[in-house]
């Protein structure tokens, strides 16, 4: 199907091929670690990843929530990976390097190259949190990096990774680099409590040579960068969490349709979060088309992502006390989404990091 399709075909194809191939794999990722590369692919060929067709394509973000949202109904752990692959294109449609946008945009966008983010540990160091893991040197022709990040997902020898460093000079860089790299280790990080298939390892830079177009933005390009990319990588994790939201709808739903009786004593019912998401739902396409343009403002989402971790801890509470003993047998998706839900609140920028930047940025503007 063309990406560039008619909203309402493009959705029902995402959402048509989520129903049929990733509905019956959620147990599977969830618990067993089948990372699942086949529809991931099939994702970008539908347009999932936010892109448009062709060879110079051009990102869409408030396409890349509603289709992390679709996903995230069926499967959490696939969600959070079409959001590292969305954040990846997001990252390359306003790299400050133009040969690593031509090189590496379409490849990304479209699925053909799948990609992992390891930015967890510069959004921390840049909120006070963290020290910088990577380290690189400047050379004629780009960087030898160092170091090792305890966490990158999406991530394995088939797969490209996009990651950022404190460079010897001064100021940061941020690059891309293939997992096949002899120059990288990758090793499996220890037993997740679920979304095991979310291909996530601990990665040793030795020595890895940067060449001029795998930069995507160099320190005097770095803070501009980031001020550019940085609330569109809040506002696409929403997805993640609204469909894990639209997911445990479902299953308090049916379970409603067995215990309503009893289940109408529960706090948090079926409405009540029905209305709570679409309110958020219709902050975050607004937020979005803003940061599109390069309108919105950090602030406001870093408040819509709080919300969102907020609901989703919800809700998931709410699908597992509504479907009763069931819904505590490893098996039920209320468990699943209870999983789900937990990762929503701690995956970076995590709940106490997001609450933590909007108490920075409010007493900054008090004390102004």
């Amino acid at each position: 199907m063309k990406t560039n399709a008619a909203p309402d075909q493009w959705l029902g194809s995402i959402r048509t091929l989520a129903g049929a191939e990733l509905k019956k794999l959620a147990g599977k990722i969830d618990r067993d670690g089948v990372y699942p590369r086949e529809f991931l692919r099939s994702l970008g060929e539908r347009g999932g990843f936010g892109s448009s067709a062709g060879e110079d394509p051009s990102v869409d973000l408030a396409r890349q929530f509603q289709a992390i949202a679709l996903v995230g109904r069926y499967c959490g752990a696939t969600a959070f990976l079409a959001w590292c692959q969305s954040a990846c294109a997001w990252y390359l449609q306003h790299a400050r390097v133009e040969a690593t946008r031509r090189r590496y945009l379409a490849r990304v966008a479209s699925g053909r190259d799948l990609s992992g983010t390891g930015m967890s540990n510069t959004i921390k160091h840049l909120a006070g949190m963290e020290r910088m893991h990577l380290k690189a040197e400047s050379t004629p022709s780009g960087y030898t990096v160092r170091g090792r990040l305890p966490w990158v997902s999406n991530i394995d020898r088939s797969n490209l990774l996009i990651v950022s460093a404190e460079v010897d000079t001064g100021g940061y860089a941020m690059f891309l680099a293939a997992g096949d790299s002899k120059c990288l280790d990758l090793r499996p990080c220890p037993d997740f409590s679920g979304m095991q298939g979310t291909a996530t390892c601990s990665i040793q830079f030795r020595e890895l040579g940067i060449e001029a177009d795998q930069v995507i933005a160099h320190p005097d390009q770095f803070e501009g960068f980031m001020q550019r990319i940085k609330p569109g990588f809040i506002i696409g994790q929403c997805g993640i969490g609204l469909g894990v939201v639209a997911g445990c709808l479902q299953r308090i739903h049916e379970s409603n349709a067995i215990h309503s009786g009893v289940n109408r004593f529960l706090s948090d019912q079926e409405s009540e979060i029905r209305a709570d998401r679409n309110d958020l739902y219709d902050q975050a396409l607004k937020q979005a088309a803003l940061a599109g343009q390069g309108n919105a403002r950090v602030l406001d989402a870093l408040r819509l992502r709080a919300a969102v971790s907020e609901l989703t801890l919800r809700a998931a509470n709410s699908a597992v006390l509504h479907a009763g003993a069931r819904g505590y047998l490893m098996r039920d998706a209320a468990q699943r989404h209870l999983r789900e839900a937990v990762f929503v609140g701690i995956v970076t920028p995590a709940l106490k990091h997001l609450r933590k930047e909007i108490h920075d940025i409010e007493n900054a503007r008090a004390c102004a």
